[in-house]
């Protein structure tokens, strides 16, 4: 689906297409490829500066932050550009989509020179510090204690999952600053760099493969966070959680809506699946377009991670069947190789399928959406 025909919404999509003409790195120079996701390879770095110079990094967003004040539709146009020639948008997308847009949501002015505008021109990389054992998507029942002393935080506990931490300059974390209050209210935000002393970072594999390692659990024994490096209210992290999970979950349906589009292209079929694939795709799209035009109530972005998580994992797995013996076969390749995406997106059918679970869960699990439906949409009891 593309957005209804406009004068000057096709101009903008011609000029940001010419401007991918002339600006993309060529593919030898993108052999050094990323270890993880927050992994960010040097043409990469430069790649990401020229759209940031540009305007074309995130159009949405003013001059000074990567974009040219575009609209919403324009913005739309960008990302399905992207779409269709099958480039990442960036090799930290979580530093792109959700820590350096949350600086810019809460942060101070010189919290977003210092830390959003670096990350946006991958001068720096970042990763996000939310789960932990025992309190994956229960943000509110997270442990690790930041205490105040003097102008900084001394933090203890331990972080996992956490996507790229390894090779993150620094990590968006959430603390417990107010042990006795409710524990919605007692948290806090800080920008911890992966530096100091006092954290230790332990990346371990996926079920993919020994040699997929991007989740990590990350240790913070008296680690010593300067005050200034709180993001938001003392004890209104919760504000900025929300803000945040707003951002992974606008982030991950339209990354949804990819997977859709990839499995369409990959996976051509004749059964029934194919035809409920292509529905699910229209009808994410047409929500999240809702979504995206303002007005909606947050909640409802639960109902688009739910629906294209879901979609992509019944479709990965649907044509992970269909192909029979040969999709066990990995390493393998099931569309063709393009320098600008990660490989992981035309690997073998049994790795795209086993990655689908990552869906469901990353961004609060199925169980948690269906909880926030019933509840504050639904408006059923408890």
């Amino acid at each position: 689906m593309r957005l209804a025909a406009d004068p000057g919404l096709e101009r903008f999509r011609a000029e940001f297409a010419a401007f991918l003409d002339a600006h993309l790195p060529a593919e030898a120079e993108a052999a050094d490829r990323p270890r993880s996701s927050a992994d960010v390879p040097q043409w990469a770095r430069r790649w990401q500066r020229t759209l940031f110079d540009a305007g074309w990094l995130l159009p949405g967003n003013p001059p000074e932050y990567g974009g040219r004040n575009a609209t919403l539709p324009q913005q739309l146009a960008h990302l399905e550009e992207l779409s269709r020639r099958r480039i990442y948008h960036s090799f930290n997308p979580q530093g792109l989509g959700i820590i350096a847009a949350s600086i810019l949501s809460f942060g101070t002015e010189e919290q977003k020179r210092r830390w959003a505008v670096p990350i946006l021109r991958a001068e720096i990389t970042a990763a996000l510090g939310m789960s932990e054992p025992g309190a994956g998507s229960d943000l509110a029942g997270l442990r690790t204690r930041a205490t105040l002393d003097g102008d900084h935080f001394v933090v203890d506990g331990q972080k996992v999952w956490t996507s790229g931490a390894h090779h993150a300059d620094v990590l968006l974390t959430f603390v417990r600053t107010d042990p006795a209050a409710p524990k919605h209210k007692g948290i806090s935000v800080l920008l911890v760099p992966t530096g100091i002393e006092g954290v230790a970072r332990r990346p371990f594999a996926s079920i993919v493969g020994e040699d997929d390692v991007d989740f990590n659990e990350v240790f913070f024994t008296g680690a010593r966070v300067p005050r200034e490096n709180l993001v938001g209210p003392l004890n209104g992290g919760w504000r900025v959680a929300h803000g945040s999970l707003g951002h992974e979950r606008n982030l991950l349906w339209l990354s949804f809506a990819e997977r859709m589009e990839d499995l369409i292209r990959d996976a051509p079929s004749g059964a029934e699946w194919y035809a409920t694939l292509q529905m699910d795709l229209q009808a994410l799209r047409l929500l999240g377009y809702r979504q995206l035009g303002g007005g909606r109530d947050p909640a409802e972005l639960s109902v688009l991670k739910l629906l294209g998580s879901e979609a992509v994992q019944a479709a990965a797995l649907h044509a992970f069947e269909e192909h029979g013996p040969d999709a066990l076969a990995h390493p393998a390749r099931t569309a063709p190789y393009n320098h600008m995406n990660l490989e992981v997106f035309t690997s073998s059918w049994f790795d795209r399928y086993v990655r689908s679970f990552a869906g469901t869960i990353a961004g609060g699990t199925s169980e948690i959406q269906r909880n926030i439906i019933a509840e504050r949409i639904l408006g059923l009891p408890r």
